[in-house]
């Protein structure tokens, strides 16, 4: 967008300078170095432009001004730089197929928004634009027609290469809202997403007419804006500029944000003194946009000449400032557009020329023409000619005048025409305005709910740093005993609980109340009652459990229990001569005695046998075992269960019904069932140290300290 397309919003290519004329001769400070003085001098030698873009975006107009003779100050008021978080961009880029229209309020835009969109921009998404600047910038990056799509107010105006067309177009979001509608359709867009490109902030006014006209808008920010600090050398040519006072050096400011003129209210506000803040007050400005003048006016600048939209006609405008006079004269913009229309009224309807009357004709007496006896014809047919050119003339005058009124009221109706205009304009800033002063109420409301809650937060902190030393320490006491029961409670940590009552002790020794000694008194009793309570191992105690539990599917019931192979036998026989020679007996009868005692070993050696006591473990059927273990299974759990919560009634009952079980159905030989009836042994026989000792004293005797203040 070409500088000075919009006037103070944020989404608008304001992005350059002020510029304006003033008389007198330059006046140097002595304090000044010669180098200083000597740069001053050529500065003063020539009329001076003081350009306040942003760096690097002057140089095609510096380069018009210096050729024409006239040179230039760069004095950036506003600086562009990425915004912090281009996360909402790169992710809006990245989902161009959601959206029916793209708009880029400027240059900035594109550019930043390029240097993150590495794709080749969608033929079918049409691209919207508010200044000629802009269609330039989206060239640079390939998006330009007739390939793509590009929609501006200067296409509307038949001016789409640089923005010098006939001045008929508004080059901010209102050109721009109109040329949509004209170029797509008052409701083309209901229903369909459109995605807004612009700075940080921005203002609201296009993307609110697009959501009453239906659609639905997004908005991102590619760039953000920061108030630069001029050099030192910068600041002393402008103390150069404003030197002199009624004779100070020729130039022109030319300011193109309204934003930017704001900065140079603050910084000269900062940095020149009174006699040059009134100089600058002074000097000519050039503006290329209507607000932009109404701004600078607001601030106190005297004289500002609004030059529209595009480098030529700014650089018309600067030149035209520089230009040696005798006043300064101050332009109103809209007598000039009044003037601009009614010069175009009357380019238009030339006026009728006048018409040509037949001369007349030289008087010669009727006698020397005729004979006298003629005399009465000639008369009554000079009479006749006198009427007939009497009636022409009246017919022509009354024509010209009948034109002169058809002109007139044409004048008249164009001017109205530019007025209603205006006023629409007008109107439709003045509802922007409001709205805009609606949304600053609810976030000045919302603040102020905020610094009320902050208040009545500041007020509760008061009130408890009002509290004594006493009240503070017994606070910090409470809430360590009370931390130090729940622990108990939960953990059964006496060790950590005890070590909560003496710290709590040791708190409380610094106080002399009587208040503080009853409740050191009650820690005190809670303190040997800890240290008299058993130590258990509730952790250890519930992994017993844990273990019985998971060994309970491989226990076998009774008579359940797998029978080794069977092996017939028996000792090795002794030798029957030396029994025989030993107790006299025949060797016959030795031999027989030891072979019938083999036979009856071998014999006794595949024969296994049994004893249950139960009968009803007997009548249990396999499918019924997986019943019975978790029946088992559920005792345990329970059990577990109770000795976590401390319910020793509960944890003895589970525990003996689980034991019985075991010793009733499950085979007692087991190893396996051995080893988990030892496990419920050992959890019942250390379950008499379950129970933990409360801290009821002490939080009683704290709560009747509380109670009391």
């Amino acid at each position: 967008m070409a500088a000075g397309a919009h006037d103070h919003r944020p989404d608008a290519s304001f992005t350059g300078g002020a510029s304006g004329g003033a008389s007198g001769a330059q006046r140097a400070a002595p304090e000044r170095d010669d180098r200083r003085a000597a740069r001053d001098t050529r500065t003063a030698r020539h009329p001076t432009v003081v350009l306040t873009r942003p760096a690097g975006q002057s140089a095609a107009l510096a380069a018009q001004l210096e050729a024409a003779g006239v040179a230039t100050v760069d004095f950036p008021l506003i600086d562009i730089a990425p915004v912090a978080d281009d996360g909402p961009l790169t992710a809006a880029l990245a989902a161009l197929a959601n959206y029916a229209w793209v708009v880029f309020v400027s240059p900035n835009a594109i550019d930043y928004a390029f240097a993150r969109f590495k794709s080749i921009w969608p033929h079918a998404l049409p691209v919207g634009v508010v200044g000629p600047g802009s269609v330039a910038a989206l060239a640079r990056h390939g998006v330009a027609a007739p390939a793509y799509q590009v929609i501006s107010p200067a296409t509307q105006s038949g001016d789409a290469s640089d923005g010098n067309g006939d001045g008929s177009a508004r080059f901010d979001s209102e050109g721009l809202y109109a040329a949509l509608e004209a170029t797509l359709g008052v409701n083309a867009l209901d229903g369909k997403r459109v995605l807004i490109v612009r700075g940080d902030g921005g203002r609201e006014w296009l993307a609110e007419r697009l959501r009453e006209a239906g659609a639905e808008v997004d908005a991102v920010a590619a760039y953000r804006r920061i108030v630069p600090e001029p050099s030192v050398d910068t600041w002393e040519r402008i103390h150069t500029l404003l030197a002199g006072g009624a004779h100070a050096n020729p130039h022109v400011w030319l300011v193109t944000s309204s934003e930017g003129v704001r900065n140079l209210s603050e910084l000269a506000r900062d940095h020149l003194t009174a006699g040059e803040l009134a100089q600058l007050k002074r000097t000519p400005f050039v503006a290329p946009h209507p607000r932009i003048a109404e701004t600078a006016r607001g601030l106190g600048f005297d004289s500002i000449t609004v030059s529209g939209a595009g480098d030529e006609r700014i650089a018309r405008a600067l030149l035209s400032a520089v230009a040696p006079t005798d006043q300064p004269v101050q332009t109103n913009p809209a007598q000039q557009r009044m003037t601009d229309s009614n010069a175009s009224t009357n380019s238009s309807s030339p006026p009728a020329a006048a018409p040509t009357l037949p001369p007349n004709q030289p008087f010669t007496p009727y006698e020397a023409q005729q004979p006298r006896r003629r005399g009465g014809t000639g008369l009554l047919w000079f009479v006749i000619v006198v009427v007939l050119c009497a009636a022409v003339a009246g017919g022509l005058a009354l024509n010209r005048k009948l034109i002169r009124l058809d002109q007139e009221l044409t004048k008249r109706q164009q001017i109205n025409d530019a007025q209603t205009a205006e006023l629409r304009v007008k109107s439709d800033q003045a509802l922007a305005t409001v709205r805009a002063v609606d949304t600053q109420m609810s976030q000045l409301e919302g603040k102020l709910a905020d610094a009320q809650n902050a208040q009545q937060a500041l007020q509760q902190q008061y009130a408890d740093l009002a509290r004594n030393r006493d009240d503070w320490t017994m606070a910090e006491v409470g809430q360590m005993l009370s931390s130090a029961s729940e622990q108990l409670q939960l953990t059964g940590n006496t060790q950590l609980a005890l070590f909560a009552l003496q710290s709590a002790d040791t708190r409380l020794a610094a106080s002399d109340s009587p208040q503080a000694l009853a409740v050191r008194k009650a820690i005190g009793q809670d303190i040997d009652k800890l240290k008299a309570a058993p130590s258990t191992d509730l952790s250890g105690l519930a992994i017993k459990l844990d273990n019985a539990i998971e060994m309970v599917d491989s226990l076998p019931l009774a008579g359940e229990a797998p029978i080794a192979h069977a092996t017939p036998h028996a000792s090795t026989p002794a030798d029957a001569e030396k029994v025989a020679a030993a107790t006299g007996e025949p060797r016959w009868r030795v031999w027989w005695q030891g072979f019938v005692s083999g036979i009856g070993q071998q014999l006794a050696s595949l024969v296994q046998v049994r004893r249950v006591d139960n009968a009803d473990a007997m009548m249990v059927a396999p499918d019924q075992g997986y019943f019975l273990r978790e029946n088992l299974k559920l005792r345990l759990l329970s059990a577990r269960l109770a000795l976590l919560a401390r319910n020793q009634t509960t944890l003895r009952s589970d525990l003996r019904a689980a034991d019985a079980a075991l010793a009733h159905y499950f085979d007692a030989s087991s190893k396996n069932t051995q080893t988990v009836r030892d496990l419920v042994k050992d959890v019942d026989n250390a379950s008499g140290a379950v129970e933990v000792p409360n801290l009821d004293t002490s939080l009683q005797a704290v709560h009747q300290y509380r109670s009391r203040s």
